[in-house]
């Protein structure tokens, strides 16, 4: 498979804060030490390995141990819980053992509450799961990294229930100025993934131009969300400039100022540098 060629690189390193470099075929993926040394090429200098089940939540913990510019986040995507049936408190006890394997498991995620893909049957089990995962982050210093899908209101009712972890980060934000608002007054941060650039977002834009520069993070959620002028290509870390330069233009501000605060963000949101 063919993949977007490697735009210009960055004038500052950054973090892409949430990619899957174990999902897909393998012909429509890049293999890992290729991912990192492309991102590398272009100041993606390090990552956050997200898993979404327990295979793929394990997968991260090892190529955590393995790759110093990377950490790992834990979890059972939202979708997964309804799936999971009377086996989803023993799932949720192994995601807790694998948040605590070893110190470059930084965050428990992504977690949350998708109401697109699982209908009103599932939502018991998402919420029951969802605040599992936001005691598991609390109890063991972890980034809670929540993945929101038209489900704006109850993802924060369910935060205001169980209390806010110190760090948690609003993963490939989908909301509009107002949510962003809500989310920042509870002390999130908003990760902003390739759908910044898609024509039809102009919300994402507006949420991204009244966030303080101090809380904003940027990601690919590889292979998934590849940027505009490439959508449609399998996304890869190494399109994160592509995505920041949007992101920039719309604040208005210098590349390499964004990026700064951008990298100096993702420490502060996962615990600290690695």
């Amino acid at each position: 498979m063919s993949f977007p060629p490697i735009p210009e690189g960055l004038p500052h390193p950054v973090v892409d804060n949430h990619c899957h470099l174990d999902m897909g075929r393998d012909e429509d993926r890049l293999p890992v030490d290729e991912a990192l040394a492309k991102a590398a090429s272009v100041g993606v200098t390090r990552f956050v390995q997200v898993g979404c089940d327990l295979e793929s939540s394990a997968w991260a913990v090892d190529a955590a141990a393995r790759y110093e510019q990377m950490v790992a986040a834990v979890a059972l995507h939202p979708n997964e819980a309804p799936r999971l049936g009377e086996a989803l408190d023993a799932a949720l006890d192994r995601i807790e053992a694998l948040a605590t394997v070893h110190d470059r498991v930084r965050a428990v995620g992504e977690t949350g509450l998708d109401f697109f893909r699982t209908g009103p049957e599932g939502l018991a089990a998402q919420t029951y799961s969802f605040r599992r995962h936001i005691d598991i982050a609390k109890r063991h210093d972890k980034t809670l990294q929540i993945h929101d899908r038209e489900a704006h209101d109850e993802i924060l009712e369910c935060l205001d229930a169980e209390g806010v972890p110190d760090r948690w980060v609003m993963h490939c934000f989908s909301g509009d100025a107002d949510v962003a608002r809500r989310c920042l007054d509870r002390g999130a941060y908003l990760s902003f993934a390739g759908t910044v650039t898609f024509k039809n977002a102009p919300e994402l834009r507006e949420a991204l131009a009244i966030a303080p520069l101090d809380r904003i993070l940027v990601e690919t959620d590889a292979p998934f969300l590849t940027p505009v002028p490439h959508r449609g290509s399998t996304n890869s870390p190494y399109l994160i400039p592509t995505t920041l330069r949007v992101m920039a233009e719309v604040r208005q501000m210098d590349l390499g100022e964004l990026c700064a605060a951008v990298d100096a963000n993702t420490s502060a949101a996962f615990g600290g540098a690695w």
